[in-house]
């Protein structure tokens, strides 16, 4: 059927050591899912599940930064508390529901390092009126991402340090077996709630240490055995 104007382009990941891109259908984030940070946030992680929150898959919100190169981010209206998040994402390539804990990583495309920026100011004030905090997370150019590593079959993305730095300063360290809820036991539950489908990304949280950022800042993320993720704030 005809349409009243062009559609949309979905946002194209580079993907290491291939001409092909990856093609973004949704972004699904996992909250809390580190202890400290947990804490830094005022929640007891012993008792609390995992949940779950969206940004938006196109390319307006979605910045591909490619290796070797720093994307430039500009700093989002309506807020004086920007902060940073810096987070493994995961991306599937295979669709399921209910998908079993032991049969998750066959449906994982690759890794990438991404960042889950956040208006921190807004999120707050919407929480504390027990509204949704979307406007805190799901604005343009909320979710900066580095080139994808395929997953290697047996090889899967479970241990290995992840850091940020801002201006050359560490602000945010710790290791991916620290999450609380593993990867593959986050796709499991995620695939309970929404069938996952090829193109999807997964937010998998980060570490304690989240901060502000300001105008001229350059952050730069590292995850262990992926391409690491540079953007600066104009």
């Amino acid at each position: 059927m005809p349409t009243a104007f062009p559609p949309h382009s979905p946002a194209l990941l580079p993907i290491v050591g291939s001409d092909l891109a990856f093609p973004v259908r949704r972004v699904y984030c996992v909250g809390r899912n580190y202890a400290a940070h947990a804490r830094e946030m005022g929640s007891d992680p012993n008792r609390e599940p995992p949940f779950f929150f969206c940004k938006p898959g196109d390319a307006d919100a979605v910045i591909a930064v490619a290796a070797g190169l720093t994307g430039d981010i500009a700093y989002p209206s309506v807020t004086q508390d920007l902060h940073h998040e810096i987070e493994l994402v995961v991306a599937i390539g295979a669709a399921g529901r209910d998908i079993p804990v032991r049969q998750a990583a066959a449906h994982i495309y690759g890794y990438a390092v991404g960042l889950d920026l956040t208006r921190r100011d807004l999120q707050g004030q919407m929480k504390a009126q027990g509204r949704p905090w979307e406007i805190g997370k799901a604005f343009d150019q909320s979710a900066p991402i580095g080139p994808i590593t395929p997953r290697q079959p047996g090889a899967e993305l479970n241990t290995g340090a992840i850091a940020l730095t801002v201006d050359g300063a560490l602000r945010q360290q710790g290791r991916l077996e620290q999450m609380i809820w593993s990867v593959d036991e986050t796709i499991a539950r995620l695939s309970t709630l929404f069938t996952l489908k090829p193109g999807d990304l997964i937010f998998t949280g980060t570490p304690d240490g989240v901060g502000a950022i300001t105008r001229g800042q350059v952050l730069h993320g590292t995850i262990d055995g992926l391409t690491p993720l540079q953007v600066c704030i104009v």
